[in-house]
Protein backbone atom coordinates (compact mmCIF):
# COMPACT_ATOMS: atom_id res chain seq x y z
CA UNK A 1 0.00 0.00 0.00
CA UNK A 2 2.45 2.09 0.95
CA UNK A 3 4.39 1.73 -2.37
CA UNK A 4 1.65 2.06 -4.20
CA UNK A 5 1.14 5.62 -3.25
CA UNK A 6 4.16 6.66 -3.39
CA UNK A 7 3.85 5.71 -6.92
CA UNK A 8 0.64 7.87 -7.40
CA UNK A 9 1.89 10.51 -5.35
CA UNK A 10 4.98 11.09 -7.94
CA UNK A 11 2.61 9.78 -11.02
CA UNK A 12 0.42 13.17 -9.85
CA UNK A 13 2.79 15.26 -8.78
CA UNK A 14 1.21 15.56 -4.97
CA UNK A 15 2.35 16.21 -1.94
CA UNK A 16 0.91 14.59 1.70
CA UNK A 17 0.04 16.62 4.70
CA UNK A 18 -1.43 14.85 8.15
CA UNK A 19 -2.31 16.43 10.95
CA UNK A 20 -1.14 14.96 14.46
CA UNK A 21 -3.98 13.84 15.13
CA UNK A 22 -3.98 11.17 11.91
CA UNK A 23 -3.47 7.37 12.59
CA UNK A 24 -0.17 6.44 12.91
CA UNK A 25 0.35 4.78 9.48
CA UNK A 26 -0.99 7.89 7.72
CA UNK A 27 1.11 9.94 9.71
CA UNK A 28 3.91 7.62 8.49
CA UNK A 29 3.05 8.54 4.66
CA UNK A 30 2.53 12.02 5.10
CA UNK A 31 5.26 14.23 3.82
CA UNK A 32 4.58 16.55 6.59
CA UNK A 33 3.13 16.07 9.98
CA UNK A 34 1.91 18.88 12.45
CA UNK A 35 -0.77 21.08 14.04
CA UNK A 36 -2.88 22.97 11.75
CA UNK A 37 -0.61 26.48 11.92
CA UNK A 38 2.63 24.06 10.64
CA UNK A 39 0.23 22.32 7.84
CA UNK A 40 -1.16 25.79 6.59
CA UNK A 41 2.32 26.89 6.21
CA UNK A 42 3.22 24.07 4.60
CA UNK A 43 0.19 24.59 2.13
CA UNK A 44 1.34 27.78 1.24
CA UNK A 45 4.67 26.72 0.52
CA UNK A 46 4.72 23.60 -1.69
CA UNK A 47 5.23 23.29 -5.17
CA UNK A 48 2.92 20.51 -5.37
CA UNK A 49 -0.09 20.14 -7.88
CA UNK A 50 -2.27 18.11 -5.86
CA UNK A 51 -2.31 18.45 -1.89
CA UNK A 52 -4.10 15.29 -0.22
CA UNK A 53 -4.93 16.70 3.19
CA UNK A 54 -5.16 13.76 5.98
CA UNK A 55 -7.18 15.52 8.46
CA UNK A 56 -10.91 16.86 9.01
CA UNK A 57 -12.68 19.22 6.14
CA UNK A 58 -11.54 22.80 7.70
CA UNK A 59 -8.23 21.60 7.47
CA UNK A 60 -8.67 20.72 3.63
CA UNK A 61 -10.51 24.56 3.15
CA UNK A 62 -7.91 26.00 4.86
CA UNK A 63 -5.80 24.83 2.04
CA UNK A 64 -8.08 24.87 -0.91
CA UNK A 65 -8.10 28.86 0.37
CA UNK A 66 -4.57 29.49 0.34
CA UNK A 67 -3.74 27.40 -2.62
CA UNK A 68 -6.72 28.29 -4.74
CA UNK A 69 -4.54 26.86 -8.19
CA UNK A 70 -3.58 23.70 -6.74
CA UNK A 71 -5.97 20.86 -6.33
CA UNK A 72 -6.58 19.63 -2.53
CA UNK A 73 -8.14 16.54 -1.50
CA UNK A 74 -9.75 14.98 1.26
CA UNK A 75 -9.65 11.19 1.17
CA UNK A 76 -12.69 11.55 3.10
CA UNK A 77 -15.91 13.48 2.12
CA UNK A 78 -17.34 12.70 5.77
CA UNK A 79 -14.47 13.66 8.04
CA UNK A 80 -16.04 16.34 9.89
CA UNK A 81 -15.21 18.66 12.82
CA UNK A 82 -18.07 18.96 15.61
CA UNK A 83 -16.97 21.91 16.32
CA UNK A 84 -16.62 23.63 13.20
CA UNK A 85 -20.45 22.71 12.63
CA UNK A 86 -21.30 24.87 16.11
CA UNK A 87 -21.45 27.53 14.41
CA UNK A 88 -22.96 29.35 11.44
CA UNK A 89 -22.92 32.41 9.28
CA UNK A 90 -26.37 33.04 10.48
CA UNK A 91 -25.34 33.03 13.95
CA UNK A 92 -22.34 34.39 13.97
CA UNK A 93 -24.05 37.58 12.06
CA UNK A 94 -26.73 38.19 14.92
CA UNK A 95 -24.11 38.03 17.42
CA UNK A 96 -21.80 40.64 15.17
CA UNK A 97 -24.75 43.20 15.26
CA UNK A 98 -24.74 42.84 19.34
CA UNK A 99 -21.23 43.58 19.41
CA UNK A 100 -20.21 46.01 16.47
CA UNK A 101 -17.31 47.35 17.56
CA UNK A 102 -15.94 43.75 18.55
CA UNK A 103 -13.10 42.06 16.17
CA UNK A 104 -14.41 38.68 15.16
CA UNK A 105 -11.65 35.99 15.71
CA UNK A 106 -12.13 32.75 14.38
CA UNK A 107 -9.91 30.02 15.38
CA UNK A 108 -9.32 27.80 12.30
CA UNK A 109 -11.46 24.95 13.54
CA UNK A 110 -14.16 26.53 11.59
CA UNK A 111 -15.76 26.50 7.95
CA UNK A 112 -14.26 28.80 5.15
CA UNK A 113 -17.73 30.39 5.21
CA UNK A 114 -17.02 31.69 8.77
CA UNK A 115 -13.48 32.38 8.21
CA UNK A 116 -15.30 35.01 5.72
CA UNK A 117 -17.08 36.73 7.88
CA UNK A 118 -14.54 37.27 10.51
CA UNK A 119 -11.52 39.92 10.79
CA UNK A 120 -8.54 37.12 11.62
CA UNK A 121 -7.88 33.21 12.28
CA UNK A 122 -5.89 32.29 14.86
CA UNK A 123 -5.31 28.52 15.73
CA UNK A 124 -4.39 27.23 19.52
CA UNK A 125 -0.88 28.15 19.26
CA UNK A 126 -1.17 31.71 18.28
CA UNK A 127 -4.46 32.57 19.46
CA UNK A 128 -3.50 34.79 22.49
CA UNK A 129 -0.76 36.67 20.24
CA UNK A 130 -3.15 36.97 17.55
CA UNK A 131 -6.19 38.42 20.34
CA UNK A 132 -3.21 40.54 21.96
CA UNK A 133 -2.06 42.06 18.29
CA UNK A 134 -5.35 43.64 17.49
CA UNK A 135 -6.53 47.38 18.16
CA UNK A 136 -9.63 46.47 19.58
CA UNK A 137 -10.86 46.09 23.31
CA UNK A 138 -13.74 43.65 22.62
CA UNK A 139 -13.09 40.36 20.48
CA UNK A 140 -15.43 37.87 19.28
CA UNK A 141 -14.23 34.69 19.78
CA UNK A 142 -15.29 32.15 17.57
CA UNK A 143 -16.04 29.04 18.58
CA UNK A 144 -14.32 27.26 21.01
CA UNK A 145 -15.20 28.45 24.41
CA UNK A 146 -12.77 26.82 26.25
CA UNK A 147 -9.73 27.76 24.16
CA UNK A 148 -11.62 31.66 24.09
CA UNK A 149 -11.42 31.23 27.84
CA UNK A 150 -7.62 30.65 27.86
CA UNK A 151 -6.94 33.37 25.72
CA UNK A 152 -9.22 35.80 28.06
CA UNK A 153 -6.99 34.39 30.80
CA UNK A 154 -4.11 35.63 28.84
CA UNK A 155 -5.16 38.77 27.82
CA UNK A 156 -6.88 42.53 28.84
CA UNK A 157 -9.25 42.42 26.14
CA UNK A 158 -12.79 41.41 26.96
CA UNK A 159 -13.20 38.02 24.94
CA UNK A 160 -16.72 37.49 24.54
CA UNK A 161 -16.98 33.48 23.69
CA UNK A 162 -19.02 31.75 21.46
CA UNK A 163 -20.43 28.51 23.41
CA UNK A 164 -19.05 25.59 20.90
CA UNK A 165 -16.13 23.13 22.20
CA UNK A 166 -14.08 20.23 20.71
CA UNK A 167 -15.91 16.79 22.31
CA UNK A 168 -12.17 15.39 22.18
CA UNK A 169 -11.69 17.72 24.80
CA UNK A 170 -14.46 18.57 26.78
CA UNK A 171 -14.85 14.88 27.38
CA UNK A 172 -11.30 15.24 29.00
CA UNK A 173 -11.79 15.15 32.82
CA UNK A 174 -10.11 16.34 35.88
CA UNK A 175 -10.59 13.07 37.77
CA UNK A 176 -8.94 11.35 34.33
CA UNK A 177 -6.09 13.35 34.94
CA UNK A 178 -5.86 12.98 38.35
CA UNK A 179 -6.25 8.89 38.07
CA UNK A 180 -3.37 8.97 36.33
CA UNK A 181 -1.11 11.21 38.08
CA UNK A 182 -2.04 8.89 41.42
CA UNK A 183 -0.95 5.92 39.29
CA UNK A 184 2.23 7.92 37.98
CA UNK A 185 3.12 10.13 40.60
CA UNK A 186 6.21 11.57 38.56
CA UNK A 187 4.59 12.33 35.10
CA UNK A 188 4.09 15.64 33.88
CA UNK A 189 0.46 17.15 32.80
CA UNK A 190 0.53 18.83 29.59
CA UNK A 191 -2.47 19.44 28.15
CA UNK A 192 -4.29 21.55 24.71
CA UNK A 193 -6.20 24.63 25.53
CA UNK A 194 -9.36 23.36 23.95
CA UNK A 195 -9.87 21.30 27.24
CA UNK A 196 -11.87 22.66 29.96
CA UNK A 197 -10.56 25.72 32.06
CA UNK A 198 -10.64 23.30 35.43
CA UNK A 199 -8.76 20.62 33.59
CA UNK A 200 -6.07 23.65 32.33
CA UNK A 201 -5.74 24.38 35.93
CA UNK A 202 -4.35 21.13 36.94
CA UNK A 203 -1.60 20.88 34.25
CA UNK A 204 2.14 21.75 34.41
CA UNK A 205 2.43 23.19 30.63
CA UNK A 206 -0.99 24.10 28.54
CA UNK A 207 -0.02 24.64 24.51
CA UNK A 208 -1.13 23.30 21.11
CA UNK A 209 0.37 20.19 19.99
CA UNK A 210 3.44 21.70 18.35
CA UNK A 211 3.88 23.47 21.41
CA UNK A 212 3.26 20.29 23.21
CA UNK A 213 6.22 18.63 21.23
CA UNK A 214 8.78 21.01 21.50
CA UNK A 215 7.85 20.92 25.48
CA UNK A 216 8.72 17.18 25.79
CA UNK A 217 11.53 17.46 23.19
CA UNK A 218 13.24 19.82 25.36
CA UNK A 219 12.30 18.90 28.66
CA UNK A 220 14.47 16.85 31.12
CA UNK A 221 11.60 15.18 32.50
CA UNK A 222 10.89 10.95 31.41
CA UNK A 223 6.99 10.70 31.95
CA UNK A 224 3.94 12.86 30.67
CA UNK A 225 0.26 12.69 30.84
CA UNK A 226 -1.10 14.29 27.65
CA UNK A 227 -4.34 15.62 27.46
CA UNK A 228 -5.05 15.41 24.16
CA UNK A 229 -6.03 13.07 21.52
CA UNK A 230 -4.60 9.54 21.87
CA UNK A 231 -2.73 9.45 18.17
CA UNK A 232 -0.82 12.80 18.76
CA UNK A 233 1.27 10.48 21.51
CA UNK A 234 2.24 8.21 17.99
CA UNK A 235 3.78 11.52 17.51
CA UNK A 236 5.46 11.89 20.61
CA UNK A 237 6.44 8.21 20.92
CA UNK A 238 8.30 8.49 17.65
CA UNK A 239 9.95 11.73 17.91
CA UNK A 240 10.87 10.81 21.74
CA UNK A 241 11.41 7.14 21.96
CA UNK A 242 13.31 7.25 25.30
CA UNK A 243 10.27 8.80 27.21
CA UNK A 244 6.72 7.39 28.38
CA UNK A 245 3.43 8.88 27.34
CA UNK A 246 0.23 8.29 29.30
CA UNK A 247 -3.21 9.32 27.41
CA UNK A 248 -6.32 9.76 28.52
CA UNK A 249 -7.90 7.74 25.20
CA UNK A 250 -10.08 10.15 23.84
CA UNK A 251 -10.43 9.93 19.61
CA UNK A 252 -11.54 11.83 16.81
CA UNK A 253 -13.85 11.05 14.90
CA UNK A 254 -13.59 12.57 11.80
CA UNK A 255 -9.88 12.66 11.34
CA UNK A 256 -9.81 9.07 12.10
CA UNK A 257 -12.24 7.89 9.15
CA UNK A 258 -8.77 8.35 7.03
CA UNK A 259 -6.98 5.53 6.29
CA UNK A 260 -4.43 4.54 3.96
CA UNK A 261 -6.75 2.86 1.38
CA UNK A 262 -8.49 6.12 1.32
CA UNK A 263 -5.39 7.90 0.81
CA UNK A 264 -4.34 5.78 -2.32
CA UNK A 265 -7.56 6.18 -3.56
CA UNK A 266 -7.53 9.64 -3.44
CA UNK A 267 -4.74 10.16 -5.67
CA UNK A 268 -6.12 7.42 -7.96
CA UNK A 269 -9.30 9.34 -8.90
CA UNK A 270 -8.54 12.41 -7.31
CA UNK A 271 -10.90 12.29 -5.13
CA UNK A 272 -12.78 14.31 -2.57
CA UNK A 273 -11.55 17.75 -4.68
CA UNK A 274 -12.80 21.02 -2.49
CA UNK A 275 -14.61 23.59 -4.01
CA UNK A 276 -15.11 27.17 -2.42
CA UNK A 277 -16.79 29.65 -4.04
CA UNK A 278 -14.27 32.69 -5.19
CA UNK A 279 -16.31 35.22 -3.10
CA UNK A 280 -16.12 33.22 0.23
CA UNK A 281 -12.53 32.43 -0.49
CA UNK A 282 -10.83 35.61 -0.78
CA UNK A 283 -12.63 37.03 1.83
CA UNK A 284 -11.21 33.57 4.18
CA UNK A 285 -7.85 33.83 2.78
CA UNK A 286 -7.48 37.98 4.09
CA UNK A 287 -8.56 36.88 7.16
CA UNK A 288 -6.10 33.96 7.34
CA UNK A 289 -3.28 36.01 5.61
CA UNK A 290 -3.52 38.17 8.54
CA UNK A 291 -3.14 35.56 10.51
CA UNK A 292 -0.14 34.38 9.15
CA UNK A 293 2.12 37.79 9.12
CA UNK A 294 1.41 37.51 13.21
Amino acid sequence: MREEIEKLKMKRNAVILAHVYQRGEVQDIADYVGDSLDLSKKAVRTKADVIVFCGVQFMAETAAILNPEKIVLLPDKNAGCGLADMVTVKQLNILKKQYPRAAVVSYVNSSAAIKAESDICCTSANAVTVVNSLPYNQVLFIPDRNLGSYVAEQSNKDVILWDGYCYVHENITTNQIKSLKEKHPYAEIIVHPECPTSVRHVANYIGSTSQMSRYVGQSQQKEFIVGTEANFVYRLKTDNPDKIFYLVNTLCEGIHEITLEKVKLALERIEYRVHIQEEIRLKAKSALDKMLIV
